[in-house]
Parts: structure tokens; sequence; C-alpha cells
């Protein structure tokens, strides 16, 4: 038993460094010299590389990230399938109950990875993406239905933080909906209110009006510097 528990947090472990993976952060850094973290939002995700260095940039880091999801989650299934074909798991551990519960705790240690980095002192994004792609490995159907109404909200508003926040609500109800595991269920809840959690800047923005829409580009210092004065 003390050889599966160690095989278990072992998979938390990667997972959680597969999210820390600093994907904004290192394309802003190579690409601008810039810390991503003191531009705009302060987030190292693909919304605030968009505002920085445009839609090319932008959709790369939003693929990346959304990958470190699905990897995570991946990973879990992968051991589970070793561990079942070489006789690792004890005769008392129901596999399929293990490999749920498993997925959901993968999936929240990939999301505080990706917003608590340890490659960026426990700083990140606010794990929109991230999140996308461990739905998409848990259950395609809820992972669609969920961009589904971010891109309704977001056609409407064209402002991104406000449909991650109509996102991460409809999560947990398309879990129950869609009849999926309580794990999965609990995952879709706890993620939800965590990334709503990392919106409270931009909820406070959108309530001040200032939230900046879709297609506005932040501007950096070093281009402040070389504006002309007014």
């Amino acid at each position: 038993m003390t050889i599966w528990l160690s095989l278990c947090g072992a998979i938390l472990l990667v997972a959680y460094l597969l999210g820390s993976v600093p994907t904004g952060y290192t394309l802003v850094k190579l690409l601008k010299g810039i810390d991503i973290r003191e531009i705009g939002s302060g987030s190292t995700g693909a919304t605030n590389v968009l505002r920085t260095l445009g839609k090319g940039p932008g959709a790369f880091v939003l693929c990346i990230d959304c990958l470190k999801g699905v990897l995570a989650i991946f990973l879990v299934y992968w051991v589970f399938n070793f561990a079942q074909s070489q006789n690792l798991i004890p005769p008392n551990v129901n596999a399929e109950v293990w490999q749920s519960w498993m997925v959901t705790l993968a999936g929240f240690a990939a999301v505080l990875g990706h917003s608590k980095s340890i490659f960026l002192g426990f700083t990140g994004g606010k794990s929109v993406a991230t999140s996308l792609g461990i739905l998409l490995a848990m259950n395609w159907q809820v992972a669609l239905a969920t961009a589904g109404v971010f891109a309704i909200v977001v056609a409407i508003s064209r402002i991104v933080s406000l449909s991650s926040i109509f996102g991460a609500i409809a999560v947990s109800i398309f879990m129950v909906i869609l009849h999926q595991p309580l794990p999965y269920i609990l995952f879709g809840v706890a993620a939800g209110l965590y990334v709503i959690l990392r919106h409270r800047s931009n909820i406070e923005r959108l309530i001040a009006g200032t939230e900046p829409k879709l297609g506005q580009k932040v501007q950096t210092e070093t281009e402040e510097s070389a504006s002309p004065a007014s």
C-alpha cells in the first residue's frame, strides 16, 4: 500500500509541475524581454498575453496552457492502466473509484500549479485555459458546453473576464446535468469558485466599468516611455 500511495503522490506532484510551466511569462520574456506580471492585469495567462503581444502569441499560450491540463489528466489514466497491467494496485483498492478521485485531485494540482507556479515565486495566471484542458480530458461534452457559454458571453460583451466567470459557473451545472461522478462535480464546483476568486480584481473593474474589452492592447512601460509627451 505504501508503494501505491507514493505512486499517487508522484502523480499529483507531476500534475502540479505541469500546471506550473510558465508559458505566458516565458513567451513574453523571450519576445519582449519584459515581465508580463508587471503589465495589464498582472496575469501570465492567454488574455494578458493577447493584450500585450497580439492574437498569435495569445492563441499559442491558450493552446499550451490548455494542453497542460489535458496532460495532467492523461497522466492519471496512463499510470492507472500501467499499474493494472503490472498488478501494482493493491487488492483492497477499487481502481475505478480511486481513478475518478485521482483525476479530480490531479486537476486541482494542475490548476494550482498554473496560478501558483513554483517557477514564478508562486504567482501565475487565472487557470481558465488549464481548467478547460482538464475538462476536455474529464468529459469533452462538459468542456464544449462550458466553452459554448464562454463564447456566447464574449461575443455579446467582448469582455474575456466576464466570459470566464460565466464559464466557471456553468461548469458545475453541466457536470450535474450530464450526470458526472461525484468527484468530477466537486471539481467543477471548487475549480469554478477558485477561478472566480482569481478574478477578484477583474470583478472590481467590471463593477467600476473599467474592465478592458477584447482587442484592447496593453501598452508596456517601454512603449509608454517612447511615446511623445502630450
